[in-house]
């Protein structure tokens, strides 16, 4: 996958926290959590925890920073820029959630998209000595996105294919954006994870070869839930085009993934901030 696509759609966890988020992503972790923009008058938000995208075509560009774990559960934090990018084109999206991809459905209440995404792995001197690092991973991520007064439900999985993470991560979360005045929106947001036995791990087992290097127990984590997040984003618009992005919120480690020796806390406090102009329509 060419870098400057790379660049813009990693998670902003190297985990994935939101993502990271996990996900954070995020995902944060193998979950995300990602950058975004909220115009009030727009009738559809977009949030942070993932990016619904409007109804109607916009470009949205710009550039944040998080404080955040270097993988969900390490010992480390790393501050690191984030490119805040929103794009939707007729059916093609473009965001830090999703990915680059295609909506199959799109309706007022309900949008199904298929896409290209990262799964972020973590560099080498972000895990214990002796562990090394995790390649990212390509992922085909699916995902259906409900909304219904003011709330946006969305379920999604992102299948590895290259790279080092790989296994299957599917993620669910809840938000509701509330109008505070005509400039302020604050979007509280739960989230959770998913992840298969072989996306678990690859990023927090430690196999025979590991052991011997780190002094580290082996450890093999089967399938099941691996983190569930809370965070609150304060979207501000500064003009009609330019709007400024503050999010906080935390996330916790869950089930077999909480015993591996690769975690260090398993609940951890993380923010961003961004700074993005909508330049179209």
């Amino acid at each position: 996958m060419p870098k400057f696509i790379k660049s813009c759609f990693k998670s902003t966890f190297h985990t994935r926290v939101l993502a990271a988020i996990g996900v954070l992503p995020l995902a944060l972790y193998g979950t995300a959590v990602r950058a975004q923009t909220v115009t009030v008058e727009q009738a559809q938000p977009q949030v942070q925890v993932q990016a619904v995208e409007q109804s109607e075509d916009h470009v949205s560009i710009g550039i944040g920073g998080g404080y955040i774990p270097a993988y969900a559960g390490a010992d480390k934090y790393r501050a690191i820029p984030i490119p805040a990018i929103d794009v939707k084109w007729g059916r093609l999206y473009a965001n830090l959630y999703n990915g680059i991809g295609v909506d199959v459905v799109g309706t007022e209440h309900v949008t199904v998209g298929a896409g290209i995404t990262i799964m972020p792995g973590y560099r080498r001197q972000d895990a214990p000595r002796g562990i090394g690092s995790l390649s990212d991973a390509a992922g085909g991520r699916v995902f259906v996105a409900l909304k219904e007064d003011g709330l946006i439900a969305t379920l999604g999985a992102t299948q590895g294919f290259s790279g080092g993470t790989k296994g299957l991560a599917a993620n669910a979360s809840l938000i509701y954006p509330v109008v505070v005045t005509q400039r302020l929106v604050l979007i509280p947001s739960i989230a959770t994870t998913w992840a298969n036995a072989k996306y678990n791990n690859r990023f927090y087992g430690v196999d025979t070869e590991q052991s011997l290097a780190s002094g580290l127990p082996q450890f093999r984590p089967g399938s099941g839930f691996k983190d569930a997040s809370f965070f609150v984003t304060a979207s501000y618009s500064l003009t009609d085009r330019v709007n400024l992005n503050v999010l906080g919120g935390v996330t916790t480690v869950l089930g077999d993934v909480a015993n591996s020796p690769l975690v260090f806390h398993k609940t951890q406090p993380l923010g961003f901030v961004s700074l993005s102009y909508r330049f179209a329509p």
